[in-house]
């Protein structure tokens, strides 16, 4: 009897834990959400890549209104492994439970839209790591590159921006 309840338990938990990811994605605008999107396929794009990742968590965010619909966006936030094997059709948190047993990815990215499209000039920078690689240096390194990013002379940097 016991053993049951604790499969319950912790069957309730996982539960919890991919809705809570999913309420988080969907409560991003579409801006971040196709960030997020964008960084999700980089990663699951890579060979070594057994089981999809899926956004799990924001961590910050930011942007910046340029006018004229154009908007210049800072996204950090984390993606985690789930049991889903690569090439899962319509992946998404409550159908493919995330898994405990591998790292977090750590993700930063900038890029500016337009209409609410992602432009390829600048070229969006998505930089990816495992959390356990993360340094201080890599995560210096990877805000530097977003307040370095040409967008339009005169702009003001994106990092500049108060943070949400």
């Amino acid at each position: 009897m016991a053993v049951f309840l604790i499969l319950v338990l912790l069957s309730a938990g996982v539960f919890l834990g991919t809705s809570e990811a999913q309420g988080d994605l969907n409560k991003l605008t579409e801006n971040y959400r196709k960030g997020v999107e964008l960084a999700v396929e980089q990663i699951n794009s890579h060979q070594t890549i057994k089981n999809i990742f899926l956004f799990f968590k924001s961590l910050d965010k930011s942007d910046l209104d340029g006018g004229f619909g154009v908007s210049y966006i800072y996204h950090r936030f984390y993606l985690k492994a789930t049991r889903c094997p690569k090439g899962t059709e319509n992946a998404n948190p409550t159908k493919c439970a995330f898994r405990n047993d591998r790292p977090l990815i750590d993700c930063g990215i900038c890029y500016k839209t337009y209409g609410g499209e992602i432009q390829s000039e600048p070229k969006p920078y998505v930089h990816c790591v495992h959390k356990p690689q993360l340094t201080q240096n890599l995560l210096t390194a990877r805000v530097e590159h977003c307040k370095k990013m040409s967008y339009a002379n005169g702009s003001p940097s994106l990092l500049a921006v108060v943070h949400q």
